[in-house]
């Protein structure tokens, strides 16, 4: 059912799941897919993970310990909705401030009114930007924060680029991803379903399975965690590892600027 994954030396860039597609096309192609799942978005997030996403959201923000002072700030990229944003900012003490960056308006939205229901405006800024080109000067963060985004970025290796140059000496990259299942038996269940159960779901849940069919295969085709992990070392971090969770179904993969 899967085909090949990309490798450190690229192809996520062509690839819209297991279709091929022109350079410069991917990134409208996946905007509609998060156009179209924005207001069930977490919905989405539990049928992707069977419910497992939560539990990797809060290791991911608990493996960044966020300070408790004032002053430290993070960017947290492909965030629209604010789940990790909202957990930094109260693992801080309310002391964070966290700037989420979403190329995709309807998941900035969808963000923007779930803070102030929670009060939490004050800590936040939404920003509409491109991971490939952020908009904003370089040694500007503590930490950079990226989670199931990634694989969505057409040019993964600028995006983890412009990730080191906005980031201070001594800052932080944690990037959460679906990765490469390491047992067999688990593999072959979860191949059953992502591809036979999750597209059906999706259809149930918003009335259209294509856009779970793309997330299912992008899955498939996002490099393994030790290609990945060199992408992370190639972009110039340094002391580059990654946890597995749930027997690599999820990876946190971790990077610091030295």
């Amino acid at each position: 059912m899967t085909e090949a994954r990309t490798s450190a030396d690229g192809g996520m860039e062509t690839s819209y799941g297991f279709r091929r597609v022109a350079d410069g096309e991917k990134q409208g192609l996946v905007n509609d897919v998060f156009h179209k799942v924005a207001k069930r978005y977490d919905v989405m997030n539990d049928v992707m993970s069977a419910g497992m996403h939560r539990v990797w959201k809060d290791a991911m923000v608990a493996a960044l310990n966020p300070h408790k002072g004032a002053g430290y700030k993070t960017l947290d990229v492909a965030g629209g909705t604010g789940d990790i944003a909202f957990r930094i900012v109260e693992a801080s003490g309310r002391k964070a401030h966290t700037t989420v960056l979403d190329i995709n308006g309807s998941m900035l939205a969808v963000g923007a009114e779930r803070a102030a229901k929670r009060k939490l405006s004050e800590n936040l800024d939404f920003v509409e930007a491109n991971a490939e080109t952020l908009p904003f000067e370089a040694n500007s963060f503590d930490a950079y924060t990226i989670a199931f985004g990634i694989r969505n970025v057409p040019r993964i290796d600028v995006a983890l680029k412009e990730a080191y140059r906005v980031l201070k000496r001594g800052g932080r990259l944690l990037v959460l991803e679906f990765s490469e299942v390491e047992m067999p038996l688990l593999e072959r269940f979860y191949d059953e379903w992502s591809f036979k159960a999750i597209p059906r779901f999706g259809k149930m849940i918003t009335g259209d399975a294509e856009p779970y069919q793309y997330l299912v295969e992008s899955i498939r085709k996002f490099p393994n965690q030790e290609n990945f992990a060199a992408m992370i070392r190639n972009a110039g971090f340094s002391r580059v590892t990654y946890t597995n969770y749930t027997g690599g179904i999820a990876a946190l993969h971790s990077g610091w600027k030295l």
